[in-house]
């Protein structure tokens, strides 16, 4: 045998590709793949009248129009470009010159030379993970083609001058969700898993794609709801929340459950903890080995926590005012009858704590002052870097999203729910539109997935005054937001604070929350901790993952802050417990649920937590 000419052959390849490997892309049975792709179509056919139905029946109004944005956005940059023939000239030689160096690179590796490797970080794209992105030669010319495309795009957005910042930020971000959705990963005949997929299968891949793809706008009621993990895997209430408590009280605005105690002696100041209304509050409590609910009753807290209505158009008048008086303040209340005392420490979690923050400061107002120390988790008060969440929020987009809202009395979960899976798109969309519709395959089971689908709506009153009042006019560290006839202020907010910001976070930002925490009136702990939104809050110590750090109060800005703190590995949550304890370690004889001044209305996590979107 002539091994000396199979290596010489080998060499010649595309650095290592060997044409045999093509087997794998070339279809075996026609016949079967024709009647395969026939089935898929028709399933097809049914997701197109699963979307329909729903808007010939007047059930769905599409009145907020994304893509009518993205194209206004768009065509600034675009019009700066092609205002000069100059501009336009260099616009194209920028990524011509890019496709001619693919272009002779890969010659250059079909003929046997050798090349200068990739960056790095080209190679590090987990969408392009599979082996054939890098030695076929199709799949290979395709993924460089694209990736210098996406990147030309971005710098056109970077080095258009005459637009403003908001403009420049919306359009750095169409342009990011423009390139995610084209990418070659995201189609069954350029990418190499699925095409290896459909030709193994026949494309019995395609025809349970498109099956689970008809479902998941079903399920969505016209409008895809994409599915994340194995939704029958989890129920609330039998596999998460399952932390022992009782609801205590209820209101038209929330449920109050209060924990049974795992202690002989608690602190003798409750904990109430105020979850964000945008999600449901069991992402504190998934299962009994992540939940910092269970966590807190285990160090001898006696817990509150609001668990938020899930609103209806009954609700759509709820104010921001109502969720104060009627949740913050009723909770409150409910506190004292169940346990006597009338000082607490609350938490506020996201928009929950930025309700909260409200509170304080009215509270300040009247001198009710009944909370003595508050917490935040991943909170913005200011949001003057509050991220590309921005994007969805300006006069025109807003008035069309209180039009929705004024017609329904609510903004439909899905609709927020869809917007942060896009700060992510790349990891929260994507890989799920492959995966389930292209490959066939049904998700794995992961709670803080379910938890993640299990929306919520918002009344129109309330979430229009929030994106009006936060997000559009940044009032609340103005000094401008006005409850209850009267202006607030942070500044009249004396208590001690706690802030944690997380440092990849994608939805309250940390230099976001490090700035917001310099308007408070009292002393404030600032911790910053490793991961994201949610990983970042959800860390048991035993997990001995991340890390957080430590510098004392927010002064100067983060990046200087960062500079000089200190790093501790794994969870920051036993440094909140000391911080807790060092505000007031009195202890008391554990309480039961209620007090015996209230009758308990149900087990926890309650009912409201149970309604879906």
């Amino acid at each position: 045998m002539d091994t000396s000419g199979r290596a010489e052959q080998k060499e010649a390849d595309f650095n290592g590709f060997d044409p045999e490997k093509l087997e794998a892309y070339v279809v075996k049975d026609p016949q079967a793949m024709a009647m395969n792709l026939a089935r898929a179509v028709e399933n097809m056919g049914k997701a197109a009248t699963e979307w329909l139905g729903p808007r010939e029946r007047g059930e769905l109004l599409d009145s907020v129009d994304p893509l009518t944005d993205l194209v206004k956005t768009l065509s600034k940059v675009t019009e700066y470009w092609m205002s000069e023939p100059q501009r336009t000239l260099e616009a194209q030689s920028l990524l011509l010159s890019s496709y001619m160096g693919i272009w002779m690179r890969t010659l250059s590796r079909l003929s046997g030379e050798n090349v200068d490797p990739e960056p790095p970080e080209l190679l590090k794209d987990k969408r392009f993970a599979d082996d054939d992105w890098r030695n076929n030669p199709f799949f290979a010319f395709l993924r460089q083609v694209y990736q210098v495309t996406a990147e030309w795009a971005e710098k056109l957005v970077e080095k258009a001058d005459g637009l403003d910042e908001h403009t420049r930020q919306k359009a750095a971000f169409y342009v990011k969700q423009v390139t995610a959705a084209i990418s070659p990963a995201n189609f069954a005949l350029t990418n190499p898993e699925v095409y290896r997929e459909t030709v193994s299968t026949n494309g019995a891949n395609l025809v349970q794609g498109m099956r689970m793809f008809a479902e998941d706008i079903r399920a969505g009621r016209g409008e895809l709801r994409l599915r994340q993990t194995d939704y029958e895997k989890f129920a609330v209430g039998k596999n998460l929340a399952l932390t022992p408590g009782k609801v205590v009280a209820r209101s038209e605005v929330c449920e109050v459950i209060q924990y049974t105690p795992s202690t002989e002696t608690v602190l003798k100041r409750p904990l109430v903890i105020v979850p964000p209304w945008i999600n449901k509050f069991y992402i504190l409590d998934l299962s009994p080995q992540k939940s910092f609910i269970k966590w807190c009753v285990d160090q001898g807290h006696t817990v509150f926590v609001i668990s938020w209505v899930n609103p209806d158009a009954r609700h759509a008048s709820l104010s921001w005012e109502d969720y104060i008086r009627d949740g913050i303040d009723f909770t409150l209340d409910t506190v004292e009858q169940a346990t006597g005392e009338k000082q607490v420490n609350a938490i506020g979690y996201c928009v929950g704590g930025t309700l909260l923050s409200a509170a304080l400061a009215v509270h300040a107002k009247s001198r009710k002052n009944r909370i003595k120390s508050v917490t935040f988790f991943t909170t913005q008060v200011d949001f003057t870097y509050a991220g590309d969440l921005k994007v969805f929020v300006d006069e025109e987009q807003l008035e069309a999203i209180e039009k929705q809202m004024s017609t329904a009395g609510f903004l439909a979960g899905s609709k927020m729910a869809t917007a942060f899976n896009m700060l992510r798109a790349s990891e929260l969309i994507w890989p799920y539109v492959v995966s389930n519709y292209l490959k066939g395959k049904e998700p794995t089971a992961f709670d803080l997935l379910y938890w993640n689908s299990d929306s919520t709506r918002m009344t129109a009153a309330n979430h229009a005054f929030y994106l009006r009042n936060c997000y559009l006019e940044n009032r609340m560290t103005k000094g401008e937001m006005v409850l209850f006839g009267k202006k607030i202020s942070l500044s009249d907010v004396k208590i001690p604070v706690y802030s944690l910001a997380t440092k990849e976070d994608h939805i309250a930002p940390a230099r976001s929350v490090f700035l917001g925490c310099q308007f408070f009136g009292g002393p404030v702990e600032f911790v910053l901790s490793g991961s994201g939104h949610i990983a970042g809050v959800v860390n048991p110590p035993d997990k001995m993952k991340y890390q957080y750090w430590t510098n004392g109060a927010p002064k100067g800005t983060l990046d200087e802050w960062l500079a000089d703190a200190t790093q501790t590995p794994g969870s920051w949550w036993p440094h909140w417990q000391n911080w807790i304890v060092a505000q007031d370690d009195k202890s008391v004889p554990a309480r039961q649920p209620g007090g015996g001044a209230l009758e308990p209305l149900g087990d926890a996590p309650g009912t409201y937590v149970l309604a879906r979107d």
